[in-house]
């Protein structure tokens, strides 16, 4: 009798054991395992995006357009001049950084969510020798290349009605990567939470749609008040906006160093947040 139940109890030992071993997965695997895993991932979102390539860029574009021509040519009217220049081309720069800012997170967020939850996209990619940091971060370089695309339409329209200047308008480029990368990250973390689409409300709501108004796109931020301009000198859209229009007009890059090292910030830290998030949530 003692040496059934010493069976029936190391059997039970091993089955455990063996439970454990399934569950257990390396921190290892929240990270990319290599510097080019990530291009499998991003590779295959852009030949399902192909397909409907123009119908999204006109989805992302419109938006920011009616923004710059609405509200650039209406208020402007009434406006005059801001900041020594027309607020039309005053509003084409904080324009363009929105424009990045909106499609770098609500790729990262729907269409993430969508892949990540929905589909089980990333389940099968698990299934390969990329791990989950190779497709966190493919999906973020992803989400970051298609904010490129409306940064830099939005740029060319404004170069070419005369809203910016041609040849220090390409300075910007390199802000609208970082800023494309930086929201990108900071919107992974929300996906690496969300339980459903609903929850994406509140991050638009509460953080997305104060940082449009506060972040000096549509006037000037000494405009605010001080305790509101020192929030905003900490949120990222303010240091892209800082970066980009100089850039745009023309002029010279004051506090450059400071502007592109919160956006890096920005970058990296929620990426190591939302890869460790999903790293919990990907493997119970």
């Amino acid at each position: 009798m003692n040496t059934f139940n010493q069976s029936r109890t190391d059997a039970k030992r091993a089955r455990s054991a063996d439970a454990d071993q399934q569950n257990f997965t390396p921190l290892s695997t929240a990270l990319p395992a290599n510097a080019t895993h990530w291009m499998s991932v991003w590779r295959r979102n852009y030949l399902v995006w192909k397909k409907l390539a123009i119908a999204s860029m006109i989805g992302n574009l419109a938006d920011p357009m009616i923004y710059l021509f609405g509200l650039g040519l209406g208020l402007g009217l009434m406006v005059g001049h801001v900041e020594g220049v027309s607020y039309i081309a005053f509003l084409a720069a904080g324009t363009t950084a929105s424009s990045v800012m909106m499609s770098s997170s609500f790729e990262a967020m729907y269409s993430g969510f969508s892949r990540m939850h929905v589909q089980r996209t990333w389940e099968a990619i698990m299934h390969t020798p990329l791990t989950l940091g190779d497709i966190v971060l493919g999906e973020i370089i992803w989400a970051m290349s298609k904010s490129v695309l409306s940064g830099i339409a939005i740029m060319i329209v404004a170069g070419a009605l005369g809203y910016a200047s041609f040849p220090s308008m390409l300075i910007a480029i390199p802000v609208i990567v970082l800023t494309g990368l930086a929201f990108a990250s900071t919107a992974m973390v929300v996906t690496a939470l969300a339980p459903s689409y609903d929850f994406f409300m509140f991050y638009q709501t509460l953080a997305l749609t104060p940082m449009l108004l506060l972040s000096g796109v549509f006037f000037p931020v000494m405009q605010l008040p001080e305790i509101a301009r020192h929030v905003t000198q900490v949120l990222p859209l303010y240091h892209a906006v800082e970066l980009i229009r100089p850039a745009m007009l023309s002029r010279p890059l004051d506090g450059y160093v400071l502007h592109a090292a919160v956006l890096i910030a920005y970058s990296v830290v929620p990426f190591l947040l939302c890869a460790w998030l999903f790293r919990r949530r990907m493997m119970k």
